[in-house]
């Protein structure tokens, strides 16, 4: 099989994606609870996704597989560091459907990273949620361990 991918505005791309978006938070939402921590229903803020793709501050990746059909998709933040003013990204989400998830992420991520870069990002943030494997593929590819990230949920929230 053969993937591309593309760089495609998120309001365009949105009715397409959005089966994607739902599976992709679903597959979160059962490895969290898995680990104790309940979080809300699928319930997107759409209006501020399609702000921020409009002015440029969230980028939207696509994978399409033979015949153009979406597999994977990635939104991803810039903005500039609060501290230095350095172009920094931070990824919302990089996501595959399960049954091209074999090296198709790498490449996917690659692109990403290739596409940043071209920016003039300085430095990318990443977390794994829905598969934590994920965080090894990322050593693999240079990420590094800046921080550990936590969660504290209220009861009764």
């Amino acid at each position: 099989m053969e993937y591309r991918f593309t760089i495609e505005p998120g309001a365009v791309t949105l009715a397409e994606l959005f089966p994607l978006y739902a599976t992709h938070y679903r597959e979160m939402k059962s490895r969290l609870a898995s680990d104790g921590i309940e979080i809300s229903d699928f319930n997107p803020r759409i209006e501020e996704y399609v702000k921020g793709w409009n002015a440029g501050h969230i980028l939207n990746y696509v994978v399409r597989a033979d015949g153009g059909s979406a597999v994977g998709y990635s939104n991803i933040y810039l903005t500039n560091d609060m501290h230095n003013s350095e172009l920094i990204a931070q990824e919302d989400t990089i996501f595959l459907l399960k049954e091209h998830r074999n090296g198709v992420g790498r490449r996917f991520a690659k692109f990403i990273l290739a596409d940043l870069r071209s920016r003039g990002v300085k430095r990318v943030l990443v977390s794994a949620v829905t598969d934590l494997r994920v965080a090894k593929v990322w050593e693999r590819m240079g990420f590094k361990h800046a921080a550990h990230s936590m969660i504290y949920t209220f009861e009764g929230c």
